[in-house]
């Protein structure tokens, strides 16, 4: 029986069997790997998306007109604030050298008047303006020794970037009233909750001193809550389990 098992552990057929189970439980090992990295991502970056949050907002911005005392473009604006930190786990010293943010993906009923803006950096104590020269169809903070959101710097260990997404020209609003809210002029124009929603998708990317590079995709629900009655509401993320960063280079 021995002699028997040696006769056939000595054929070709065996070997080439035995080379093909290793190629296969090998292959198989690799794909674990690969679905778990694609499902989990990055498990210790140097810097963490440590939350999010959104505000969302309505406002009046004056059309011109004067046959009425008030003539109003309407707009819902979503600001997204991305806050990221030092992992302080992590056991080497790196450096942000850049975030950006592109690839924006858009999805709702109308979407030709839905803008991304950029922090203005002109007008003082306002950190979102209206203008054309802040639409942008990506934006990149570089890192500094600290944060200024409104020149698009972020601090190198750390610190918060923003955008505007906003749904321009939502609706028009006139009226002879002495007063007008801000917050109740999508519900005076007669606008529904079901008119508003945005799918916003884009990507992330931390770029390191070290030439390490982190990228996720990241997608919100626009606007949050009920905004047309609120007039403002606002949220903030800290479960982002299902923001997956992936290393790109080195």
């Amino acid at each position: 029986m021995i002699d028997k098992l040696k006769n056939i552990t000595r054929t070709k057929s065996f070997h080439l069997c035995m080379i093909i189970s290793m190629v296969v439980i090998l292959l198989f090992v690799v794909g674990m790997l690969v679905l778990r990295y694609n499902v989990e991502g990055e498990t210790n970056m140097p810097f963490n998306l440590s939350k999010m949050v959104i505000i969302s907002a309505q406002e009046g911005i004056d059309d011109g007109q004067t046959n009425t005392r008030w003539s109003f473009d309407v707009h819902q604006s979503n600001d997204i604030y991305l806050y990221i930190e030092k992992n302080e786990a992590y056991n080497k010293t790196e450096i942000i050298k850049s975030v950006r943010i592109d690839n924006f993906q858009i999805e709702a009923n109308q979407t030709e008047n839905i803008k991304i803006y950029k922090p203005d950096a002109e007008t003082e104590n306002v950190i979102f303006k209206y203008i054309d020269n802040d639409i942008v169809q990506s934006l990149e903070y570089t890192g500094e020794v600290e944060s200024d959101l409104k020149n698009l710097k972020i601090a190198n260990q750390g610190g918060i970037v923003a955008f505007r997404c906003s749904n321009n020209y939502v609706a028009k609003y006139q009226s002879d009233e002495e007063e007008i809210n801000h917050g109740e002029l999508l519900k005076k124009a007669g606008i529904s909750e079901e008119e508003l929603p945005i799918k916003l998708t884009f990507c992330m990317t931390i770029t390191l001193e070290s030439g390490k590079e982190y990228q996720a995709e990241i997608t919100s629900q626009l606007p949050i809550d009920n905004v047309i009655e609120e007039g403002s509401t606002s949220t903030e993320i800290i479960d982002l389990e299902d923001i997956v960063f992936k290393r790109i280079h080195n």
